[in-house]
Order: structure tokens, then sequence, then C-alpha cells
């Protein structure tokens, strides 16, 4: 696997990005890890709460500059990104892991008993998308940053959070790209996880808007819109984070997928 080139460490001597096509508000950049200093930045955020735009504004960066632009949160324990414990000294490549066989290893463990049911197949809308299709389909970019948005409004749970940038190769990557370790108590390789999300990504139009902590938001543009596919994908999420059901308001896989997954815009997931 070939290093992706880290564009951070110019932002040091350049705090607006302009060398790098960019416009970027005063933020500080990010090398602290568990175990130290790393090598080199991990990300950027901004100091002040991002605006609704901000996440939209910053999407550019993705092509000019190999930056995803992501929203963070310090949570009600105000910790933000140099509190995270950020381990990118035990990350593998997510390229390295197949989702299926995540999963089913996952599912293994959380039931102990049922049989994995396999992946969940796309949507008939992700796969109109994907190939020649007639009149309108989501667009994965427009619904991340509509949910950016929403997630900076006055009444969200991340309103406050401010616009972070991420070298990485793909949306599905983030958390694999900064070593976060939110998910720590149930996978300590979270490039696993970024391997599913990249599934998901390929599947459902993902995008990995905001991180905390131990949370994770997705944006969603192709969810499931029956209750039998929602209910697969439901299998998948309890693979992928048995917290969101074992400890959460929908304690059933027919009750979470009806209230958290169909016709679902984004996907949120919390690690104990």
């Amino acid at each position: 696997m070939a290093t992706l080139p880290n564009p951070l460490p110019a932002l040091a001597t350049d705090p607006s990005g302009r060398s790098a096509g960019l416009r970027l508000p005063p933020g500080k950049l990010v090398d602290t890890t568990i175990d130290g200093t790393w090598h080199e930045p991990l990300l950027w955020y901004a100091d002040e709460p991002a605006s609704p735009r901000a996440w939209a504004d910053l999407l550019p960066a993705r092509r000019t500059a190999g930056l995803h632009p992501l929203l963070v949160h310090g949570g009600h324990r105000k910790q933000w990104p140099e509190a995270w414990d950020l381990n990118p000294e035990s990350v593998s490549y997510p390229g390295d892991h197949d989702a299926e066989d995540v999963l089913a290893g996952f599912w293994e463990y959380a039931t102990e008993e049922d049989e994995w049911p396999g992946l969940a197949a796309a949507p008939a809308t992700a796969e109109d998308e994907a190939g020649d299709r007639e009149g309108e389909a989501a667009d994965p970019d427009d619904e991340a940053a509509e949910i950016a948005s929403l997630l900076t409004d006055e009444g969200s749970w991340m309103h406050g959070a401010r616009v972070a940038l991420v070298p990485a190769r793909r949306s599905a990557d983030i958390p694999a790209a900064i070593g976060w370790s939110g998910p720590v108590n149930h996978e300590e390789d979270v490039a696993r996880l970024s391997a599913v999300l990249r599934s998901w990504e390929d599947r459902f139009g993902i995008r990995v808007v905001g991180l905390t902590f131990d949370q994770l938001v997705v944006s969603v543009a192709f969810p499931p819109t029956t209750q039998d596919e929602a209910e697969a994908v439901a299998a998948e999420h309890y693979a992928f984070c048995p917290d969101n059901i074992n400890q959460g308001r929908h304690t059933s896989l027919s009750a979470y997928a009806t209230h958290q997954v169909l016709d679902q815009p984004a996907w949120t997931f919390w690690w104990d």
C-alpha cells in the first residue's frame, strides 16, 4: 500500500491553506496520540463552531488536497480531538479487510448462536445511481452536506461542532486515518470498521460526517426503503455496533430497523 501524501504539515506555516487552494478559518493541527506526539498531524480542526455550510464549503479540499471534511464535537465532557486517545499505531489498512468477514466475526461474537444472515443488498436507488438511470437520484455528497448542516443547528446534539479536515483515501477511511479509538472496547483495529464503512459507502452512499470521542455519524444517500431491507441492514448495524441495540431505546432488531434504519438519512453509532 502506497502512503498518501499528507498536506497538513504545510498548514503550520500556511494556516489559511491558501497554497493548497483553501481558505481556512483559524484552527489547530492535532498530532497528540495515546502514546505521545505522532510524527505528523492527523487532522486539522477549527477553533470556532461550524456554520451550517462549513462542511460543504470544505468539500473541494478532497479534490484539491486529498483532505476530507468532518465535524468534530467535544461532547458533554468537552473532549476535543487532542483528548480522544488517538492510536494510529494500532491501525492497519482498511483495504486489507473484507467487510463481510469482519461483520460475520462480530455477529458470531455478539449473538453466540445465530447464523450470520449475510450482507444486505444495496437498495434499488443505489443500483440505479451506480448505473445508467433516468430522472434524478440522491448525490451522496449533497446528502452529506445537508446532514452536516442539520448537525450544526441550535437544536442538534452536535450543535457547537467544529469543522475538521482529515487526509484519507475516502470518507470511509477517516476513522482509520486518525487512529480513532471510539470503538476500542468492541474492536481495537478501527481499520476493520472502516472496511465496513467502505462497503456501506458503495452500497448505501454513506459519508462519515461527524465524530466525537465515542460516537460516529454517517449520512446515508440510499437508505433502505422497505422493512425487510431495513432489518437486513439492522443486522449489520448490530454486528458493527452492538451497543446501539443492547443499550439503546430499541432493543430488538425489528424495532431498531423501523425507527433507526428505514428511510433514515443518517445513522449514528455509539460504543460504551
